[in-house]
């Protein structure tokens, strides 16, 4: 037998009115009352008529996330936090991987709209502006991560190029004038890696040393394996940096294993950075030094705005925002 929004209401001893809005999630319940629906839920194992609803409302009650990459410790965390965010809006949450490349990108954006989706949060590192606003076909967006000017969707960012001098900046604090960078990208993908990459060139402008591309290798992507090929090349060509600033923490787990395997001591012989403050970091030996973005904040910043348009104004012009981050040093650089 199917259970209907009322059997839930006369179970609980509240109106139906009252099970609609803690089966959607809105929040204005009182908590009591909101245990009492939720325990003849379950009583009943009532499942909304999601097919009904959306024809009452015009919503799916669905939105969607496109990140470049699914199995990168830094994308799940965020979907993690997305996804909890969602939650308390009522939405569930299609996650679709564009592989941060150009076509896939302009692929996952152009094909996810429609009837599917209510709204779409988006990570476009290789999407110029121009590709977004041709793809735009009036699906509430937000986008995260590198800043796409001039924006044509609302926008949640970190400042890339202080965080990555704030990074090369306590390096040289320590003393280390041989600074290596890993994660620049040899192609038009990948705005952050260009901005972090600046960051790090202001940071050795401000204390008086020259720039030196020997010093900068490049990663196809960010991942551990790309992190140790690029330590290995470093000091294969001869070029022995006393500090290395990864642009993500994957990169950085890698080339601390490079590290470790040519003999190199962390910090010791060299200190170490990275960007991203994911878990794995905390529980490596050495703990790693991070740039750390608030990820819970973008999530939710990100919900909340993809809230106010489906539910709101469509029209007005995009709003950014920017998340603050903050450095935790650990013993990649200070040592124990």
């Amino acid at each position: 037998m199917r259970h209907r929004l009322k059997d839930v209401a006369e179970r609980a001893g509240v109106s139906v009115k009252t099970v609609s809005n803690v089966v959607n999630g809105y929040q204005h319940v009182r908590p009591d009352t909101r245990a009492r629906v939720e325990q003849a839920i379950a009583e009943l194992r009532y499942r909304p008529n999601l097919s009904a609803r959306n024809l009452r409302t015009g919503r799916t009650g669905m939105i969607a996330l496109a990140v470049p990459e699914l199995d990168a410790p830094y994308y799940a965390e965020l979907a993690r936090h997305v996804v909890t965010a969602a939650a308390e809006q009522g939405w569930m949450v299609l996650i679709a991987r564009t592989g941060g490349g150009t076509e896939r990108e302009r692929a996952v954006a152009a094909g996810i709209g429609g009837h599917l989706i209510d709204g779409l949060i988006l990570s476009p590192p290789a999407l110029a502006a121009e590709d977004l606003a041709n793809l735009h076909d009036g699906t509430p967006t937000v986008l995260l991560g590198e800043r796409v000017d001039p924006g044509p969707a609302d926008h949640v960012t970190i400042d890339d190029v202080a965080a990555a001098r704030v990074a090369t900046a306590h390096l040289l604090a320590l003393g280390r004038r041989r600074i290596a960078a890993i994660g620049a990208r040899p192609t038009p993908e990948g705005t952050g890696a260009r901005l972090r990459l600046a960051g790090y060139a202001a940071a050795l402008a401000e204390a008086g040393i020259a720039y030196d591309e020997r010093l900068v290798a490049s990663a196809p992507a960010w991942r551990r394996a790309d992190g140790a090929a690029a330590v290995r090349h470093l000091l294969t060509s001869g070029v022995r940096p006393d500090a290395v600033l990864c642009f993500d923490d994957t990169l950085a787990l890698g080339a601390l294993r490079a590290l470790h395997e040519a003999g190199l001591r962390v910090p010791g012989d060299v200190a170490l950075a990275g960007f991203g403050d994911i878990e794995d970091g905390r529980f490596a030996v050495p703990t790693l030094t991070t740039v750390a973005p608030d990820k819970e904040r973008i999530a939710r910043l990100a919900v909340d705005l993809l809230a106010d348009r489906i539910d709101g104004d469509r029209s007005g012009p995009p709003r950014v925002l920017t998340v603050p981050y903050r450095l935790d040093t650990r013993e990649s650089t200070l040592g124990r």
